[in-house]
């Protein structure tokens, strides 16, 4: 009898947790709601609408060299045959789409246009997509490189660019597979409370969709699993890559080619990882709050406008100053164009 209480008391618990679990899933519409007027607010008051600016500026002056970069190593042989310019085209492309997701969802916010539901919850899952492809991409060149480095002669049987391509493909549906999961609960649990709103951002439906502790720690564990993942295997190959050349004295000059890729690069991946350490301590801050603080609304924006768009600028200079190919081909590419109009003219 007692362990039948036991197990009916058990029982009981369980059903009432999920049963507040879901109760929360469906009250979390509306809170989208409050909290985004809420939000919007603010950005009115403080006139928060001048982040416009450097989102345009930036995303502007890198749409114009990135697609020429991709084209070029599409179009070209002797680059699209290589796994690391394939690993590059891939970065430039996901790079290509966040900033277009990134500055319709920062205009439209800004503008203060409500957004559709399905809208938005597709831009949403595109920007989380995208980004998480930009970081695992500039993690796998890392990896690249290293093999490149280790095994020089076997380094076009380990990763043959036929092999690139599978693996740029499951980068993909790696990046897809947390944001397409928390969407399909979203959409189950408020199917019947569809509602356009004026701010969208992924910050404030992770914040009022998942009210459960255990979901949101499940989200936090996510973060914190993949960013040590790859910070961890980057600082490996680094490490390794410098034990392994140390002996042939390209490190000996403090100006040395190799010092200054390793200082570039280092930087670049910083400036990628940043954001996402930002976006935690956001959530962190709204956590346990139906309320926008204006320091919170402050951090999103400067995140948002300047820190996920700063690596995605730098990266096109980077590598055309990093890879002599990719320079010479550039060069190339705009010299017929400069002496095609020159014939034209004439």
């Amino acid at each position: 009898m007692c362990g039948t209480g036991k197990q009916a008391l058990g029982v009981q618990l369980c059903s009432s947790i999920i049963a507040s679990f879901f109760l929360s899933l469906n009250m979390s519409q509306p809170l989208i709601v409050n909290i985004s007027k809420e939000w919007s607010a603010i950005m009115n008051s403080r006139h928060m609408d001048l982040f416009l600016i450097p989102t345009v500026l930036l995303t502007s002056v890198t749409l114009l060299v990135n697609p020429m970069l991709f084209l070029c190593i599409l179009c070209f042989p002797s680059l699209r045959q290589e796994t690391r310019y394939l690993l590059l085209a891939n970065m430039l492309i996901a790079d290509v789409l966040f900033l277009t997701i990134n500055l319709t969802v920062v205009s439209c916010n800004t503008v203060g246009k409500d957004m559709p539901h399905i809208l938005c919850e597709f831009m949403l899952l595109s920007t989380v997509t995208t980004y998480s492809c930009s970081v695992l991409t500039v993690t796998l060149m890392v990896v690249d490189t290293y093999v490149a480095v280790r095994w020089p002669l076997r380094y076009n049987e380990i990763l043959p660019p036929c092999r690139a391509r599978k693996i740029i493909g499951a980068l993909w549906v790696l990046s897809a597979v947390c944001p397409v999961s928390l969407l399909v609960m979203f959409e189950v649990f408020n199917s019947e409370q569809q509602q356009s709103r004026p701010v969208c951002l992924v910050l404030i439906a992770l914040h009022s969709s998942v009210q459960s502790r255990k979901v949101t720690g499940s989200i936090y564990l996510y973060f914190i699993i993949a960013v040590s993942l790859c910070t961890a295997l980057i600082v490996y190959c680094y490490i390794r890559l410098y034990v392994i050349t140390k002996t042939s004295g390209i490190w000996r000059s403090p100006y040395s080619r190799a010092r200054m890729t390793l200082l570039a690069h280092a930087l670049l991946l910083m400036m990628y990882f940043t954001p996402a350490l930002v976006f935690a301590v956001e959530l962190a801050l709204l956590q346990g709050h139906n309320t926008v603080s204006e320091a919170a609304v402050w951090i999103n924006l400067v995140n948002m406008s300047v820190l996920m768009l700063l690596p995605r600028f730098c990266t096109p200079y980077l590598y055309i100053l990093r890879y002599r190919e990719i320079y010479e081909t550039l060069q190339q590419v705009l010299w017929k164009k400069r002496h095609l109009s020159q014939i034209t003219v004439a």
